[in-house]
């Protein structure tokens, strides 16, 4: 798998999944445009990608991606600095547990923005690009709670099943021009979003998963960059979970 002379744009690209994917991109070729609101750690992804492949373009923008016009902004930047588009990875979210009947409408919001709403506003703001070159791949990263649901988190599973619905509807708008549009959804990733669990729920969650152990990061990076790869070529409005096992 090679990614030489292509460029890659992640959001949500300061830690975790989103570093993860940002240093495969650069270990396979490609060059990449890293997008988060925390701009000190945007400089550590582009550290940890030019030391995967020190001579990786990096371009890091910080930008506020739940807002349309920072999308189009960073879109606009990224063709400029690096040259073009030809994948875009949708990582930017947010857990936060609440029961139904204890969220308040501006919870429910924080939610469908972060989660759902700044994916649906890459898209937009990527697809026009794509279509001009007729090519290219588009990742959102989902979640199994997506597919399954959890007591506790019905705000975050709407938004991430929302981004199920919104790659099938994307694909199915931009195949005829060879844009390619697919969901990630991870299970228990071992990142900062899930250091806060109890060794009792980690302890019940790890007895779930048929492979014994919780995700990296990494786990879902080498997905992710397999669905943008020529490997996948004929690969487009699909989820893949990326759990373990749990979903068997």
């Amino acid at each position: 798998m090679s990614f030489a002379g292509k460029v890659a744009l992640v959001t949500g690209a300061s830690r975790g999944i989103g570093r993860a994917i940002v240093v495969d991109f650069a270990r396979q070729g490609a060059d990449v445009a890293i997008v988060a609101r925390n701009g000190q750690a945007l400089e550590e992804s582009a550290a940890a990608a030019r030391a995967a492949r020190p001579e990786t373009r990096v371009h890091a923008i910080v930008a506020d991606v739940t807002d349309p016009a920072a999308n189009e902004a960073a879109v606009a930047e990224t063709i400029e600095r690096l040259g073009r588009i030809d994948f875009a990875v949708a990582n930017a979210g947010q857990a936060a547990d609440a029961l139904l009947v204890r969220m308040k409408p501006v919870d429910i919001d924080a939610m469908l923005t972060i989660n759902l709403k700044s994916a649906f506003y890459l898209c937009t703001a990527v697809a026009k690009p794509m279509m001009r070159q007729r090519s290219g791949a588009i990742v959102l990263v989902s979640s199994i709670v997506g597919l399954t649901g959890n007591a506790g988190q019905a705000g975050y599973a709407a938004a991430k099943a929302g981004l199920l619905g919104l790659a099938k509807s994307v694909a199915k708008e931009l195949g005829s021009r060879n844009v390619r549009v697919n969901a990630v959804a991870p299970g228990l990733i071992e990142t900062a979003m899930t250091e806060t669990l109890s060794e009792q729920a980690r302890a019940h969650f790890l007895a779930t998963i048929p492979l014994g152990r919780a995700g990296t990061p990494e786990d879902v990076g080498g997905v992710v960059t397999f669905l943008c790869s020529d490997a996948a070529r004929y690969v487009t409005g699909q989820t893949i979970v990326v759990d373990g096992g749990v979903l068997m």
